[in-house]
Order: structure tokens, then sequence, then C-alpha cells
């Protein structure tokens, strides 16, 4: 299961399955076509998913302190969240002072977490409604792919925050431009190691079954550098998994993203992640890079 399955980050292991990857690796695996930023984190825990495939930090919701997982691999690098806002709005794209008084749409889920972040840390008075951050409108698609678009054609906010899938399809519709991309640089200083994209799996099936977690791996490489080859075999998942527009948009958006199709897990993104977690309550205090990392497969992310 993935936090998001349209969501060019997370979509490394949605193919990692639908391409045939994981099975030539022996293993047989099923993707689980839900939103899983609802339960994702909890049904890995309660045994009924062996992988996760979403924000480095989702593990901490079922896993305080982060004991009983680990993670196994990066599906892609950095932070990987998008601030679309509409056209019509006339101020500088990066500039997050100029928001004060804008109302940003964001699912109250994984990504609220890390704009909530991003905000507090250029010194926007969030408690107070500098900004105001309202709820994503419920959406009719188990992607949510349309909820930016939605949400400023509708008038319920100015601005939303979400994944590129969501800023690509509301930029062809003509209503919104590109305001922040926090991978490329864009935020306060050190946005781009608030989090990145990684496959999570349980310390009990990694210690019982080593084979598997390293075959999922080799996998995940696997289906990176074949992503990276060939974007366009991005479309053959998209064609099963979504409807046509966003089947034609997801090779596009593969392409663009692939630069940081890497299963390298460094310290640096440890690091960040530490701080990032310390200061939302998901950690206390920061921990060691083999508390967070099964650090046995290091020699895997790079075959």
């Amino acid at each position: 299961m993935v936090a998001d399955y349209d969501s060019p980050s997370y979509f490394v292991a949605t193919a990692a399955v639908k391409l045939g990857f994981f099975e030539r690796e022996g293993l047989n695996v099923e993707f689980v076509a839900e939103y899983g930023a609802k339960s994702g984190p909890e049904r890995l825990r309660d045994g009924h998913i062996h992988f996760f495939g979403g924000p480095a930090f989702a593990a901490t919701r079922a896993f305080p302190g982060w004991k009983g997982a680990r993670l196994v691999a990066a599906l892609a690098q950095h932070s990987y969240w998008f601030m679309g806002m509409r056209k019509d709005i006339d101020i500088t794209r990066g500039d997050i002072d100029a928001l004060k008084g804008l109302r940003i749409a964001s699912s109250f889920a994984f990504p609220r977490t890390a704009l909530r972040h991003m905000l507090l840390e250029a010194g926007i008075d969030v408690d107070n409604d500098e900004v105001r951050i309202v709820e994503s409108l419920p959406s009719k698609s188990e992607t949510h792919s349309l909820d930016g678009l939605i949400a400023l054609q509708e008038n319920h906010a100015d601005c939303f925050w979400g994944n590129g899938m969501r800023l690509a399809l509301a930029e062809k519709a003509g209503i919104a431009k590109l305001h922040l991309d926090l991978r490329r640089g864009d935020g306060p200083p050190g946005a781009k190691h608030y989090n990145f994209a990684a496959l999570t799996m349980t310390e009990e099936l990694i210690e019982k079954e080593p084979e598997v977690a390293a075959a999922a791996v080799r996998a995940v490489v696997a289906t990176q550098k074949a992503l990276k080859a060939d974007p366009g075999l991005a479309k053959k998942v998209g064609d099963e998994l979504f409807p046509g527009e966003e089947a034609d948009m997801i090779p596009i958006l593969i392409a663009r993203d692939a630069p940081f199709y890497d299963a390298t897990i460094t310290s640096e993104a440890i690091d960040g992640l530490n701080k990032f977690a310390i200061a939302n309550g998901l950690l206390h205090e920061p921990l060691a890079y083999d508390q967070i990392v099964a650090t046995q497969f290091k020699n895997i992310w790079r075959t």
C-alpha cells in the first residue's frame, strides 16, 4: 500500500508491483489500491500489509519512536510537496511571507503536518490565522488528484498543498501556477530535508525473512532504473489505476522527477527527518541512523 497512489514519488512502489519487478525477485505482492494515508501505517503494524510506501516519518504514527519499524529504501529523494496558487494572484513565486491572509487547502493527513511546519519555520503565525489552512473538500476520486483544482474552482481556497499530480492537473486546467517546490529548493532553509518518500517494513518481517526484505529493496532499485530509462512505462500502470487524464500525465511527471529516483538514504536525510519529527511531536529526541534505517540493505541501494 502507498499513501497516495497518484504521487510520482510513491509511484515507484506501485510500479514495482504493477510492472512485475517484485515478481522478478520471487515475491508475490498485491498492490492495495486504497488511500493509504488514512490507515497504511496502522495496517502495517497490524500485519494486514507487508510494505508501506509513504512519507519517511509515517511509521511514527503507528510505531512510536520507530520501535518495530524500519525504512529499507528511499523511493525518491527529498521533500516532494508542492504549493499551487490561483493563477490570478499576483505574488512572486517562492514568497512565503506574501501568503499572509490567504487560505491554503491541504489534506489533514500527512501533508498538513509539513505545511504547518514549513509556514512556522518561515515565521508565519499559523495559530493566529496569518495564513488559514483549510481541509481539502471531500473527493469523489480515491486518488484525490483533483483536490487542488476543486479547491480553487469552488473558492474554497486561494492555494493548495499537495503532490505533483494535483499541481499538474490544476496547471493544465489553466487555473493554477506553481508557487513552492520544496524538492528543488523553495521554502525555508533545509525544507527539502523535512521528509522523503520511503519504503517501510516491520522489524519483525525484516528479522524473520531478511531475504524478502532484500528482494523488495532490489525490486525498488530495479524499478527506479527502469522508470529513469523509460518514463513511458508509467503509462501502463496509469491506464490500470487512473482516469484517462491522470494516466496521460503520469509519464510526464515521472520524467520530471526521475533524477530523484535513488534508493539511498543519506545521513543528511535522517538528520533532517529527526529535526522535523521532533518539531512536530513525532519524536521526543533524535534517533541514531540505524534506529530508523535497516542498514543491512545499504549495499543494494546503488547496485
